[in-house]
């Protein structure tokens, strides 16, 4: 079975120009190799400031 990674419709990414936009494995593969998370796994407010730290996060969900 064949892994499906286009998400152009529901991409939350609001970086504009991103390479990546709705390719959801692409993302996740360079997000984590600069030790962040997607932009999916944000709400919106905290998306749009770019911090897509593993701390963000914590800090967001806590």
């Amino acid at each position: 079975m064949a892994l499906d990674c286009n998400n152009t419709v529901k991409c939350t990414c609001t970086y504009g120009g991103c390479p990546r936009h709705g390719k959801c494995c692409e993302c996740l593969q360079y997000h984590l190799r600069s030790k962040q998370l997607p932009a999916c796994c944000f709400p919106p407010d905290v998306e749009r400031s770019y911090d897509r730290s593993f701390g963000k996060f914590i800090e967001t969900w806590s």
